[in-house]
């Protein structure tokens, strides 16, 4: 109501004022020319051109510029209230329609610019709102100005309340604020805060807080967000437990374990067990090589075969210890991470004393052995002693008798004599390497080799049983890496085990030709060699093909064997990295199947 009388007031100031300046103008034109002609006589007239020319000017000046003025200020007025797409089309003359479409460009650039602010208004709001985090802002006492939505749902503050209380149920502001150094400085600062919310829940957040500027460029607000961490921190402390334990148990763990450089094999790490096996302290060997702690002979090899990084075993390995002492360990190897590199996780087994009792178990079963092949031995050496002593007793009676010894007969007699020492002397010397202790060490080994002189030390026994043996040996066969001796004992065990299994099924009776028979064969297949020890003796029942090879375990009569020649002998092929398994029909004979690896070492 009050813009329409305004409008009015306008309008009707606007048109008195032309019709007033026209008359005048008028008026005076024609007092002026009438003076100059005589004017008395016509002063009504000029009363009446003036009247109906200003009527006449007042309604023209109405239409051409009032009516148009008062809609330009009609869509101005408009715009000023939000109307701004609305518009307003003046035709009268040129200038005009020009302020028109000015005033609509205007109207609409507005209207334009208000949605934009309008639309980014909102946009905030709902972010300010919807962001995933807690949003204040907050005057210089600490009081909640604005806060978002999930800070509003956690603490649900009351109008006016201060943040400490809010956040902490605090009567005073925390020590060390993050807000407060912003209003100091008006820097942006960090910090990890901590709080219980009104369920009673324990929270914590990473604070970030930047400054709120007015128009004059003063901070007149802070702005704090925080972010919800209390996830992310329980699983900090829960992996500082795990790591406090896992640590606990690498250092408990009895045997050595280091943590090397895969390429380098540096020591970047150890556990405390290698001090009571090495005798090192952990500080002297951290940044040492791994390799230093073998033997000159081993290095290059084991090297080679650690750096490829595993997963890896190594059995029984020399290494020294801080005193120069050997001891043996098993090694494993497995790839690891270490921060910033790949690493390498090995663990040593100290092994001396279990390896030192196996030699003293295997040992054991060599003298037992020697006990079995002491008739044939006695029969073996009994050859060569009957003819030096028919030799001896032949030259004694020539002496006796002051014969003259012919030369030819001296020489022949002589060489008789020489040859069956040699012979004895063989014997007495291969029983002797075969009972001796022997080193632990593998070397490249000819599998036929071994076989035949295993046969050799155990030949009488199976020529006076009558036990024929049929050999299968392929030739020209790559060597395995084995130790000889020790493998020797093992086809000693399993000919023994043989013959007593025959023995077992001909206690008494003649047995058929062909019937008491052992076979030897050897082949190779694809990248291992096959060796076969087959007897045809009374085989092995079912139900106990598991145990033989279980420590103490025989099924012969007691007194006529210990239950670890084949104990003895499994772990043997086992240490050669081999495998040994039974083939066994009842009644009808047995077969021991081995199997050895060719390695690169024994095909060069």
């Amino acid at each position: 109501m009050l813009r329409n009388r305004k409008m009015k007031s306008f309008r009707c100031s606007i048109a008195y004022k032309l019709i007033l300046t026209v008359g005048v103008a008028v008026f005076f034109s024609v007092l002026i020319w009438r003076l100059a002609a005589g004017w008395m006589p016509v002063i009504g007239f000029a009363v009446f051109v003036f009247l109906t020319t200003s009527t006449l000017i007042a309604v023209v000046a109405y239409r051409i510029v009032v009516h148009p003025i008062e809609h330009l200020i009609d869509r101005t007025h408009s715009i000023s209230m939000g109307e701004y797409f609305s518009r307003v089309e003046l035709n009268h003359n040129r200038e005009l329609y020009q302020l028109s479409k000015a005033i609509n460009r205007m109207g609409q650039a507005i209207g334009e610019k208000e949605q934009e602010l309008n639309r980014q208004r909102d946009e905030y709001k709902s972010l300010f709102e919807a962001v995933p985090c807690l949003i204040t802002v907050q005057n210089r006492d600490y009081r909640l100005l604005r806060f978002n939505r999930d800070f509003k749902e956690q603490f649900n503050p009351q109008a006016g309340d201060y943040c400490y209380h809010a956040y902490k149920g605090r009567t005073e502001k925390c020590e060390d604020c993050p807000v407060e150094k912003t209003f100091d400085d008006g820097e942006v600062h960090l910090s990890e805060e901590k709080g219980i919310t009104r369920d009673g829940q324990m929270k914590y957040w990473i604070v970030r807080t930047s400054p709120v500027y007015n128009d004059q460029g003063k901070i007149e607000a802070v702005m704090e967000m925080n972010l919800d961490i209390t996830k992310r921190k329980l699983l900090e402390d829960q992996l500082e437990k795990s790591e406090k334990k896992y640590y606990a148990i690498f250092n408990n763990i009895p045997n050595p374990v280091f943590v090397l450089n895969a390429e380098t094999l540096q020591i970047l790490d150890c556990n405390e067990s290698v001090a009571f096996v090495y005798g090192y302290g952990k500080d002297e060997i951290i940044g040492t090589s791994f390799m230093a702690f073998f033997e000159h002979d081993d290095q290059q090899r084991c090297e080679l075969k650690i750096r490829q990084g595993g997963p890896l075993e190594l059995e029984k390995i020399k290494h020294l210890d801080k005193n120069g002492d050997r001891i043996f360990v098993n090694i494993r190897v497995a790839p690891s991470e270490y921060p910033g590199r790949q690493a390498l996780l090995v663990m040593t087994n100290d092994v001396t004393k279990r390896l030192e009792a196996e030699q003293q178990l295997v040992h054991a079963g060599k003298m037992a052995t020697l006990g079995e092949m002491a008739t044939g031995v006695a029969h073996e050496l009994n050859q060569p002693l009957t003819v030096i002593k028919t030799a001896s007793n032949f030259f004694m009676r020539k002496i006796n008798k002051g014969q003259v010894i012919e030369e030819e007969v001296l020489k022949t007699m002589a060489g008789e004599i020489d040859s069956h020492v040699d012979r004895a002397t063989k014997i007495i010397q291969h029983m002797r390497a075969f009972g001796r202790k022997t080193d632990m060490s593998v070397e490249p080994t000819d599998i036929n080799t071994v076989l035949e002189r295993a046969f050799d030390i155990f030949s009488q026994q199976l020529k006076l049983r009558e036990i024929d043996v049929v050999w299968r040996l392929e030739k020209n066969l790559p060597a395995i890496m084995a130790e000889p001796y020790r493998l020797e004992q093992v086809f000693v065990n399993l000919l023994i085990n043989a013959r007593d299994a025959i023995e077992e099924k001909w206690p008494e009776a003649q047995a058929p030709k062909g019937e008491k028979q052992i076979e030897l064969s050897t082949r190779a297949s694809g990248r291992v060699i096959e060796v076969r020890v087959t007897d045809t003796g009374v085989g092995i029942p079912n139900a106990l093909k598991h145990k033989i090879f279980e420590p103490f375990f025989t099924t012969k009569k007691v007194g006529k064997g210990t239950g670890l020649g084949l104990s003895i002998t499994y772990g043997i092929v086992k240490d050669s990295g081999g495998d040994i398994r039974v083939l066994s029909k009842e009644g009808e004979g047995t077969c021991f199947h081995i199997e050895f690896p060719i390695s690169d070492e024994g095909d060069d």
